[in-house]
């Protein structure tokens, strides 16, 4: 093991980019390492499970309301403000303090800027897949689509000239999407075209899930039933069509029990007509509820999708936004999942996703050979390997 060092890690405060790595830097900081963690202070108190020095800056991400749902000119808008605000508080945290590596979630690339221009070495943590070779120039294509809108144009030429002024080289493409390394910290059975991803560039690791005892505890109340976990995220609000279909999929199902996550709408579905075979929370120990669960209804981000997938639970994935559409796609593919868009859910039609997957034997099977997959991909252990690895390579 190398000598103890400092490890710098900065993340956007977003459930879905924070999680998936706690375990690697919890298990960094065990092994002696110095590790100091920059995000919104929303998650200072999930953070500081890890036993890492944390720091806050002024994200823009955590005080914007259902960033997921709005405008997307608008959305980027929100996520160049954020990186803006992040490199600020980065470069006043770090100018005396310099580490010997930065960390950075892929949102968190105002680290990579700070980094390059200090000459530190670079680590990305991605949360979800990674672009295969040949998707560059796509992407660059979409790029310049982007720049015929004049919302678009005025955002990439803020973009451009915000790098250009902390002196980086490249373009937005190649700063957000091609990392000098990358630590891929989902299994290789979600990523699309895996055999074109550039294996000197990228390495995946699979889930680092750890301990999720501080989450809290649940348990099933009734074995005699099976059970339906629906949740949209953290993010989404339910959408009221969507909330009605899962509340009467099940209604007259007396051998289904259902837990609705309806976040921020939780107390207002409580006080209408809930079916005694419905428990609506406002927040649920997700990892735990998903041991016990027979079918998942959820939007496919990747961290929950692979939660599913580890503990061979079916999926219905309605997608909301970014990755979960290609995620929800994948399920299909893999035989492990349905799809339902947002606009098709009735409480039909999600009644008959959740049976089919049920009734079809090759599904559970399926799952067993994914989750066998993703559980042999070295997880955290793995991750603190590569970590450490690249420590030791850096130019003294």
């Amino acid at each position: 093991m190398p000598a103890r060092l400092h490890i710098a890690m900065a993340v956007i405060p977003a459930h879905g980019h924070i999680n998936p790595s706690l375990a690697v830097v919890k298990e960094l900081v065990a092994r002696g390492h110095r590790v100091t963690y920059l995000s919104g202070s929303a998650v200072a108190e999930v953070v500081a499970t890890t036993g890492a020095e944390f720091f806050s800056y002024d994200s823009v991400i955590q005080t914007t309301e259902n960033p997921e749902g709005s405008d997307p000119f608008e959305l980027m808008d929100v996520y160049l403000d954020d990186g803006m605000a992040m490199l600020e508080r980065l470069r006043e945290i770090y100018e005396d303090d310099r580490p010997d590596l930065f960390l950075y979630d892929i949102a968190g690339y105002a680290a990579r800027i700070l980094a390059d221009s200090w000459g530190i070495p670079t680590l990305q943590l991605s949360p979800t897949f990674v672009v295969s070779k040949g998707q560059e120039e796509q992407m660059r294509a979409g790029h310049e689509a982007v720049r015929q809108d004049p919302r678009g144009a005025a955002h990439l030429d803020r973009f451009d000239k915000w790098l250009s002024d902390n002196g980086a080289s490249y373009d937005p493409i190649g700063l957000m999407n091609e990392p000098d390394r990358s630590v891929v910290l989902i299994s290789s059975v979600l990523q699309p075209l895996a055999e074109l991803v550039d294996k000197d560039r990228y390495t995946f690791v699979g889930p680092c899930f750890g301990d999720r005892s501080h989450q809290g505890d649940w348990q099933r109340a009734d074995r005699t039933r099976k059970l339906l976990y629906i949740s949209l995220g953290t993010w989404v609000e339910l959408p009221e069509g969507f909330a009605r279909a899962c509340l009467d999929a099940f209604r007259y199902q007396p051998d289904w029990n259902v837990v609705l996550q309806a976040g921020s709408r939780a107390e207002e579905f409580l006080a209408g007509d809930v079916p005694d075979n419905v428990e609506i929370r406002s927040w649920s120990p997700q990892f735990r509820l998903l041991a016990e669960a027979d079918a998942f209804v959820t939007h496919g981000g990747p961290a929950s999708v692979q939660e599913g997938i580890y503990h061979g639970v079916p999926m219905v994935a309605v997608p909301q936004a970014n990755d979960q559409f290609t995620i929800a796609d994948r399920l299909v593919e893999l035989g492990v999942g349905r799809r339902l868009d947002t606009a098709d859910v009735t409480a039909e039609a999600l009644r008959a996703a959740v049976l089919g997957l049920l009734d079809d034997p090759g599904v559970a099977e399926r799952l067993e050979s994914a989750s066998a997959r993703m559980r042999s991909e070295g997880g955290t252990e793995k991750a603190v390997a590569l970590i450490e690895k690249r420590l030791a390579e850096r130019t003294p």
